[in-house]
Order: C-alpha cells, then structure tokens, then sequence
C-alpha cells in the first residue's frame, strides 16, 4: 500500500497491471462494436470487457503454476478496477457492494456458459450465450461472428504459454477474419 502512494510497484503488479491493460485495449478495439455488434453502451463494454478477461482466464487456468497466482491476481486487478469505475460514477458507499455482488454473479456465470460451450466445441450454445449476455438478447444469429471471434481468440490463446501470455500479452483474433460481410446471399447492391 505505501508502495503506490510513492509510485512504487513490484515487478508482479506491474506484469498484472500490463495484462489488465491489454485485455482492456482489446476489449476497446472499435471493430467489436462496428463489425461484430456489441453494443457501444456501459453495458456492452462491461461484457465485452467480461469476454475478454474470460478467454485469458481460460488460458491461464489450464497452464501450471504459477498461471493460478498470475489469474486471482488479475481477477482482483479487474474488480477492483470496476469498483473503483462505479464509485466514480456516483454510486455511495452502501450501494457499491451490492453492485459488485451482482457483477461477480454474472461474470462467474457468463465464464460458466462460454467454458461449456467452448470446452463442447458448441459454436451454437456460445452464438446462444453471447447473443444473451454480450449482445443484449439478440437472436443467436446474429451473434455467429461474435462466436467465430471467440473461438478462434481461444484457439490462439491456447497456443500461448505463461511467458508469452504476460510478457507480450493475449493474442485474439483478428475481427475482420470472424465478421461475415453484410451482404451474403452474393447479390450486389
């Protein structure tokens, strides 16, 4: 604690801090909300960044230790993070644990559902998922290059050790590759 109120970090927190900052850049990046449909709301950006801590929380949990430590130590840079966002946004004292409970709940949950989905290799149980959660209850079809982008984002993950993980940080899918042009049935306008 007095360490930060002097500017000084140890070397783990800096690792976190340069991981929870990458995951929060690709959770930001425009295509996501232009090309994939995540709505460019509070809401929205809340479960695209979920998303996002998710698949790299995926990753990490399937490497050897000291991945577990490196993943709570994320999971608290995260919330507190989202704490820290909903106090700045004039929420009291007293309100804030009850919106944070709530913001565990649906993180867990969501983290649930894509884990089965991706981990059956269910690509409509996750377009189900995301159109639910990410998209705002839109009709699965429409979240079918959201689910494209997710899992190819897990399959390079998974290709990721440790090392690369935090010292280059999460590689996600590019967006353009998962997007499906708007006009499909090949008749030009």
């Amino acid at each position: 604690m007095i360490g930060r109120l002097f500017g000084r970090t140890s070397a783990r927190e800096r690792m976190i801090r340069d991981l929870h900052v990458r995951i929060n850049a690709a959770a930001r990046v425009p295509a996501l909300y232009t090309a994939l449909g995540v709505p460019d709301t509070v809401e929205g950006r809340f479960e695209c960044l979920s998303l996002h801590v998710i698949l790299v929380l995926r990753r990490l949990n399937r490497l050897p230790e000291p991945a577990a430590d490196v993943a709570q130590d994320l999971i608290n840079a995260i919330f507190l993070q989202l704490d820290s966002s909903l106090r700045e946004s004039g929420i009291g004292d007293f309100g804030v644990p009850k919106r944070m409970k709530k913001l565990g709940a649906a993180f867990y949950g969501r983290a649930a559902g894509y884990d089965a989905a991706l981990d059956a290799g269910d690509g409509d149980a996750l377009a189900g998922a995301l159109a639910r959660n990410v998209l705002g209850g839109a009709a699965p079809a429409d979240a079918a290059d959201l689910a494209r982008y997710v899992t190819a984002s897990d399959r390079l993950l998974a290709s990721l050790d440790l090392d690369a993980l935090v010292e280059v940080g999460p590689r996600f899918a590019a967006i353009e590759s998962a997007a499906q042009p708007a006009n499909q049935s090949g008749v030009s306008r």
